[in-house]
């Protein structure tokens, strides 16, 4: 845990008027990205509780008004690590054996997890239905993360995830605002 911080946040909200569309996401990203890291900086010294409460707070107003059916960019572009476990849930859904979900639809990246192949997500329909969503790998269950405990261990990832999802760009820049050091 950290001490002694020497940042402190100011509540804030967020609403639907916060959050980009997807397809403004890439522009924003780019126009913003100095300010995004000099926060995930700033962030680092603040107290976790504090951070988590207020970033959990940020996530469940985000996603009371975005529906992430409008977007699919994290099942467009970024592949999960997907466990053995999602594989074998995997499996069950699609009622094969779990040689053949790894054999039809993954790989093996260059840090030992299984990930699917291309972009996008071979489960992923035109309309951002995900056809295994009741067995759908933990880290897709998990996505964005900024729901997750001890979030300052996820800050460069929140940062990459910007780049993704409106809704972890929203959050971040809200972050942005209200970040002040003491």
């Amino acid at each position: 845990m950290k001490s002694n911080s020497s940042v402190v946040l100011i509540k804030t909200t967020l609403g639907a008027g916060d959050i980009p569309g997807p397809g403004r996401l890439k522009e924003l990203f780019a126009a913003n990205k100095s300010i995004l890291q000099k926060t995930v900086t700033a962030l680092a010294k603040v107290n976790p509780r504090e951070l988590d409460d207020l970033v959990h707070a940020l996530h469940q107003q985000a996603f009371e008004v975005y529906d992430c059916l409008n977007c699919a960019n994290c099942c467009r572009s970024i592949s999960p690590a997907i466990r053995y476990s999602d594989v074998d849930q995997m499996a069950k859904k699609l009622r094969i054996k779990p040689s053949e979900v790894v054999d039809r639809f993954l790989t093996m990246d260059a840090e030992g997890d299984f990930v699917f192949p291309a972009a996008p997500c071979p489960f992923i329909d035109n309309e951002n239905y995900c056809s295994i969503y009741s067995h759908r790998p933990k880290a897709c269950r998990e996505y964005p993360h900024t729901d997750r405990a001890r979030f300052y261990q996820l800050l460069k990832l929140t940062l990459k995830n910007a780049e993704i999802c409106p809704v972890v760009y929203a959050i971040l820049k809200k972050l942005s605002s209200v970040a002040v050091k003491s």
